[in-house]
């Protein structure tokens, strides 16, 4: 594989230039505004468990990963874009349970093994995961390679329906969280069908909900977790 192969398959991007892309880029900052607000959120209650600000550490990392991602288009910055976002996604699953659900870390640690290997098998079966692969110049995907998000939409649905099943503390958290994110998600799949009526596409958009998204899950958390006794 060719790590400095050029990826474009987004709607903005007309040549291969460092800012070819300025919308996308600079949209990332709504994650590094996210994990701002949950840094202050955080300092402000005196939370300062490793696990919490592994989540804000992360979610400043997805805005780093994808702002290389559409400043250098190449194979190498699409993994700096897509590995923070599962990583957030798999130790924000797996924290929120043992914080807001209150499950033991060693259950918890008993399922991450399977979780891990499924991810692996979904990675290396799915065309989608790879995001250049997900949407080629001479057959693009039909969904612009949002195909590799589904498993998040799944996760937040159910996270979403428990929750007001349990009438959770969280429940409107998650809902609003999760209805950003189909909404975005929507935006992100529509950018290059929408390059004839709107030239700049529309995938800052998708940064701009997922940083929403993301703030509104750290908040969810970090306002909702008893400091005062640590799973």
């Amino acid at each position: 594989m060719d790590w400095h192969a050029p990826v474009d398959i987004y709607c903005e991007r007309t040549d291969p230039s460092f800012w070819a892309e300025p919308l996308n880029a600079v949209s990332n900052l709504s994650f590094v505004l996210a994990a701002l607000w949950a840094g202050v959120e955080a300092r402000r209650r005196a939370l300062y468990w490793p696990s919490i600000w592994l989540l804000i550490c992360l979610a400043a990392m997805i805005g780093t990963g994808s702002f290389l991602f559409h400043t250098h288009a190449t194979r190498w910055a699409a993994l700096t874009d897509v590995v923070p976002i599962w990583l957030f996604v798999l130790c924000y699953a797996l924290i929120s349970i043992a914080h807001l659900g209150g499950v033991a870390p060693r259950r918890i640690a008993a399922g991450l093994a399977g979780l891990i290997a499924l991810g692996v098998a979904l990675w290396l079966i799915w065309p989608a995961a790879d995001p250049a692969a997900s949407a080629p110049a001479d057959s693009p995907s039909r969904f612009n390679g949002s195909e590799q998000y589904l498993p998040a939409v799944i996760a937040m649905l159910i996270w979403s329906a428990v929750a007001l099943w349990m009438r959770h503390r969280v429940r409107w958290w998650f809902v609003a969280a999760t209805a950003t994110f189909i909404l975005s998600l929507t935006l992100r799949t529509t950018d290059m069908a929408l390059c004839d009526v709107w030239p700049y596409g529309t995938h800052l958009f998708w940064h701009l909900l997922n940083g929403t998204m993301i703030a509104l899950l750290l908040q969810a958390l970090i306002r909702n977790t008893n400091k005062e006794v640590e799973p």
